[in-house]
C-alpha cells in the first residue's frame, strides 16, 4: 500500500483570514493592553483587551451606538461620530485605572485621516497614553464635520451637536 502525504493544516483564524499571527504576536510581546478598533457597516466597536494564557481579556467595550444615550442626533459611523466613541472609550479606561494601550487595528488597512484614527485621537485626547504619530489624525475640520455639513443641510449642527457631547463625556 502507498504511504500518503501528511498534511498540515494552517490555523482556523489564518485560514479564514481573520488574524495575522505575525502582527499579533509583535503586538503581544509589548505586554500592553491593547485599544482595539473594528468598523461595522453600522458603527464602530472599540475595546480594550489584556493577553492572558488561556484568552484575551476584554477590559471594557464601547460601541459608537452609545453616543445617541447621550444626545447624538446623527450617524454612528462617521468621524466625528468615532472622535467622539474614542472620547467616551478614554472616559471608561480611565474609571477602570487603564493608563495606557497600543493600537490593534487587526487587518484594516490603516488609512491616514480615517475613522480609524479619528477613535485614536479621540482615545489620546481623552487621557490614553498610545504612542501614535500625529500626522495619521483627521484635521480638525473633519472632526467637526465640516466635511459633511457642507453638502448636507440636514447636518448643519454637527460641529455644535460634537462640542456638547464632548463636555458632557468630559466632566
Amino acid at each position: 500500500m502507498k504511504s500518503m502525504k501528511r498534511i498540515t493544516v494552517r490555523y482556523r483564524r489564518k485560514r479564514e483570514g481573520k488574524t495575522n499571527y505575525k502582527k499579533r504576536l509583535e503586538l503581544l510581546k509589548g505586554r500592553i493592553d491593547r485599544l482595539v478598533v473594528r468598523k461595522t457597516n453600522t458603527q464602530l466597536i472599540i475595546q480594550v483587551a489584556r493577553y492572558e494564557a488561556d484568552g484575551d481579556k476584554i477590559l471594557l467595550t464601547v460601541n459608537s451606538n452609545e453616543l445617541k444615550k447621550l444626545g447624538w442626533k446623527h450617524s454612528c459611523k462617521n468621524i466625528p461620530a468615532a472622535y467622539l466613541a474614542g472620547l467616551l472609550a478614554a472616559k471608561s479606561a480611565k474609571q477602570k485605572n487603564i493608563t495606557h494601550a497600543i493600537l490593534d487595528l487587526g487587518l484594516q488597512t490603516p488609512l491616514r485621516g480615517s475613522k480609524l484614527f479619528a477613535v485614536l485621537k479621540g482615545a489620546k485626547e481623552g487621557g490614553l497614553e498610545i504612542p501614535a504619530n500625529e500626522e495619521v489624525y483627521p484635521t480638525d475640520a473633519r472632526i467637526k464635520g465640516e466635511h459633511i455639513s457642507s453638502y448636507l443641510e440636514s447636518h448643519k449642527s454637527i460641529g455644535e451637536d460634537l462640542d456638547k457631547i464632548k463636555k458632557e463625556i468630559l466632566k
